[in-house]
């Protein structure tokens, strides 16, 4: 497997000081599952009170883990509960022997935290097609358990990378009530993504209580803002995964969808999305793709997605190519409704083409400069109607094919 030898250009400045969340611990050891000398298996214990919502990936080809965490939420939250994740091997279309490997592992953590195997929430990572090791998972719980720590989400956030080039978190803190409430999350993810929620490996955690179908739809909710506008390469994962755990120690009790906390979550998801575009494979750009003028947010999502996974559009961008042309392209072929003669592109502030034709006003010298920027921005306004949606995504480099083209060496 290629090792990461640099951090991504677009990565933020360092880890953030993620604020504790009380009834939330934490730890992570190298269990040797692919790789050598890095960790490799996360844990996670969650008080019982403990809420979870989650989202998955869609693929028809999912993992075993994926399906055993369908499974099991919304559950019975009075119990304490257990989130168990490898990188390195994916456990995915492994047949029997995932099932066999991730009842394993979970029933592993319930014996050893003494929690009940159906609140034992499970994720795998990496190579697909081979078995699971998972021998060498549960060997490490003790390890695990004894090392766990409510300040050690930084290790969690290090033991779930694959070909991430840096560990990701976000936080957010409001006061609700007259008391503050914090937001922490992990992800993982940096090629394979395409979202069809969930995409990658992310776990947030909350000190608010949230009775947990309402954790649930304003979850669903905000991952269509988020990691559901999110593409690196227009693949989706066999293990995408997304758990939120609302373990209630701050005493606030939240019971509206909106307001200050539902606010609060959005910018953590969306942060953490943002991380994982600019851990994009290869990536040297982060690009938003805004298109408005549709006659439905369908067609205007559709539209975004198909300049968003263009590799035309995204080379493009690699080279600080204004190539316009292309965007013209992605439009065409997304199969949504679109009007020639009605279009209307920017790059960032600058308008290159209106009306069917390139914009008198622009001048290929701006549009050049423009493209040396690392944050770009592609705006187009279809003319048709009122809805408009946002993607974010990155460009195609040579860096994500000598990653990929070594995946399994």
């Amino acid at each position: 497997m290629a090792k990461i030898t640099h951090v991504s250009p677009l990565a933020p400045a360092g880890f953030p000081d993620l604020p504790v969340i009380a009834g939330a611990e934490f730890a992570s050891v190298a269990a040797g599952i692919k790789y050598q000398d890095r960790k490799d298996v996360t844990l996670v214990r969650l008080a019982p009170g403990t809420t979870i919502a989650g989202a998955f990936t869609k693929s028809s080809t999912r993992s075993a883990p994926v399906l055993d965490c369908q499974e099991k939420i919304g559950g019975d939250s009075t119990e304490g509960a257990a989130i168990i994740v490898n990188a390195g091997n994916a456990n995915a279309f492994t047949g029997r022997n995932g099932a066999d490997a991730t009842h394993a592992v979970t029933s592993g953590v319930a014996n050893c935290l003494g929690v009940p195997v159906g609140r034992v929430f499970s994720s795998s990572t990496g190579v697909i097609g081979e078995p699971l090791p998972h021998g060498r998972i549960t060997a490490k719980l003790e390890e695990l358990k004894n090392n766990l720590s409510e300040t050690a989400i930084q290790d969690a956030a290090e033991g779930i990378r694959t070909t991430d080039t840096f560990p990701k978190g976000s936080c957010q803190s409001v006061l609700i009530e007259g008391k503050t409430v914090n937001i922490s999350g992990i992800a993982k993810g940096s090629g394979m993504i395409a979202p069809d929620m969930a995409t990658m490996l992310v776990y947030i955690f909350t000190d608010a209580k949230v009775e947990q179908t309402l954790l649930q739809s304003i979850l669903s909710e905000l991952t269509d803002l988020t990691f559901n506008n999110i593409t690196v390469d227009s693949d989706t994962s066999t293990s995408d995964t997304l758990l939120l755990a609302a373990t209630g120690s701050s005493g606030v009790d939240i019971t509206s969808p909106a307001g200050a906390f539902r606010d609060a979550l959005f910018e953590v998801m969306l942060d953490l999305a943002h991380q994982v575009v600019r851990d994009g494979e290869g990536a040297t750009k982060f690009l938003e793709v805004e298109v408005s003028g549709a006659e439905s947010v369908v067609d205007a999502r559709t539209h975004a997605l198909s300049i968003a996974n263009s590799p035309l559009v995204k080379t493009a961008i690699a080279g600080e190519d204004p190539n316009w042309g292309r965007v013209v392209m992605a439009i065409g072929k997304s199969g949504a409704k679109a009007d020639r003669d009605l279009l209307a592109i920017w790059f960032g502030d600058i308008l290159v083409a209106e009306q069917g034709w390139v914009s008198p006003s622009y001048s290929e010298n701006d549009g050049a400069e423009y493209m040396h920027n690392q944050d770009l921005k592609i705006r187009v306004d279809l003319g048709l109607g009122s809805h408009s949606a946002t993607v974010w995504t990155c460009d195609l480099t040579h860096g994500y094919i000598s990653i990929n083209a070594d995946y399994r060496s």
